[in-house]
Order: C-alpha cells, then structure tokens, then sequence
C-alpha cells in the first residue's frame, strides 16, 4: 500500500488529500492530475540521476514539511503490466520488501478502490525508531499499455493506531508505469509521507532522496523474477485484474475519514534526536550530506 517505506506511500488530485475532510475515490481528473505531476519537470529539483534511476524532489530540504519525492527508474526486460502485477500482488510483496512486516487489505469499496493496512520496520531491526504502519485508501487504473496506482490514508474505525507502531501519513503516494517498448517499462513513484514521531523533517526529506533509488531498484528486480514465481503461485489469481476474484468485504465511505497528520499523537521515540542522526549515517544538524545511504527506512 503506501507502497514503499515499504514501499510504499496516495494519490494527487488536484488538491491534496491530506487537506481534504471528506474520503472520496479518485476520478479521473485525480489521475489525470496524477500523471501530470509524474511527467512534470516544472517545480523539480533534480537531486540524484544515476544507473537509469532519477530523483527529483518539491519544496525545500530545510523545512518543517516533509518534501514531495518522485523517482523514475527505466525497466528493461520486464513489460508494464508485469509491473503492475508486481506492485498489486501481496502474496509477493515479503519476497521484496525487506522492511515490510505486515500487509492484508481491509476490503473493498469499488472494482478499482479497496481500503488496505502496511507496517514496517524503518531500521532493519538496529535503530531506535519505532516501527510505523499505514491505513490506506488505494485506487487503480489501467489506461491502454499505462497503468496508474494511487493512495492515502485513511481513519478505519475497526484498525485504529497501535501502541506498538507509529501511525505514519500518506498525504499523497503513486505509481504510474509507461509502456517503452518492447517488453520495457518506465516507472514512477511520486510520494510525500510524513513518518510521525520524533524525526525532524529535513531527516526525513533527506533521508527519503537517498532511499528512493534503492527501493526503485528493488521494485525492478522483483518484476524480473515475477513472472517465474508467479507461475508456481496460483498463476490465474489477479484479483486487480479480475475483479471477480475479488472476496473481500465490502467498505462503505461512510465508515472512513481523512487522516490527518497533526491529530495523531506526537509519540516520543526511544534515543535523543543527535543518536537518530547518527545511526542514520546524518550530519547533526541541518546542513551537509549524508556519510552513507541510510538502511531501511521506507519512502
């Protein structure tokens, strides 16, 4: 779902639903909007173009939101609707997302629109931050060879924030795959996440420009070696594709509100702050570059 801190994170309507009140499935317009913003280089800074993988990055590193990433990473050899499969296929998900924990879908609200939960562990195990989790509202759309997968979050009565997770923020998270080719794709990820707890957001804006390339290189190799695992795990079964499969229970809207970053509880995480930056290979304070690629955290 937020498809990628562990992968991941919803949609870009022409307002952002974080601002929005009301829970509502994205139209046409939103992933017309979407894919502009995808394919937009106005209002970008390029922040990282190497080994066929861009990062381009929206508002400032230094401020107190958290940046809108978006990353592109041509594919050769593996098509778009195998990526597509790839991206929509929870069985398969743990063979890739090494940071994932959990992650089932909740139910469903149209053929292309279901209500899902993701947690993950955003340092491999070694640091002292808290685990985060998701509740996403995710839509899809299959537009000829293109194929768009959009999320936000969402408050679901029954999956309330846990006392072992930091109930993170998806303000806006997608895929678009572009056909190139034969047998080739292009993908972008566009996302802006806030993580809660205790990391001052240019961390996290920074944090998320070194992470981005290694996780679209992930999502890469899983789609090579798909098709193969697929074929020994229920190969018929695509649910996204066939909504028929589809058993899950039905959602209702009405059961569902916005969720909104700044009316989750502020949790206080174990470490000072100056310990955080070191174990993620930061600088202490705001200025100069990372030592290293941090470890795990999902973008």
């Amino acid at each position: 779902h937020p498809s990628a801190a562990a992968a991941a994170v919803p949609p870009g309507p022409a307002a952002a639903p974080g601002i929005r009140e009301m829970v509502y499935i994205p139209d046409d317009s939103d992933f017309s909007s979407f894919r502009d913003q995808c394919e937009s280089l106005e209002g970008w800074h390029c922040r990282y173009n190497k080994a066929g993988v861009t990062v381009w990055s929206q508002g400032q590193e230094e401020s107190c939101t958290v940046q809108k990433i978006k990353t592109r990473i041509s594919c050769k050899d593996v098509p778009a609707e195998t990526l597509y499969d790839v991206l929509h296929d929870t069985r398969y998900r743990k063979k890739w997302d090494s940071n994932m924990i959990e992650t089932y879908d909740i139910g469903r609200l149209t053929v292309n629109a279901d209500v899902g939960y993701y947690s993950c562990d955003v340092c491999g195990g070694w640091g002292p931050l808290k685990n985060r989790d998701f509740v996403t509202l995710r839509s899809w759309l299959p537009l000829g060879n293109d194929y768009m997968i959009i999320n936000y979050s969402v408050k679901h009565p029954k999956y309330p924030p846990r006392k072992d997770f930091v109930r993170a923020v998806s303000l806006q998270t997608g895929y678009l795959i572009k056909a190139n080719g034969d047998g080739a794709c292009i993908l972008y990820y566009l996302t802006q996440v806030d993580p809660r707890g205790s990391l001052p957001k240019w961390v996290v804006n920074r944090v998320s420009q070194f992470v981005a390339p290694k996780a679209m290189k992930k999502i890469y190799k899983a789609g090579l070696k798909y098709p193969e695992w697929k074929r020994r795990h229920d190969p018929e079964y695509k649910p996204w594709v066939y909504p028929e499969q589809n058993t899950l229970p039905s959602v209702s809207l009405a059961e569902l509100s916005v969720q909104h970053a700044d009316s989750l509880e502020n949790i206080d995480e174990t470490g000072l702050p100056e310990e955080h930056l070191k174990l993620l290979g930061l600088p202490q304070g705001g200025e100069g570059a990372a030592q290293s690629p941090p470890r795990g955290i999902r973008v």
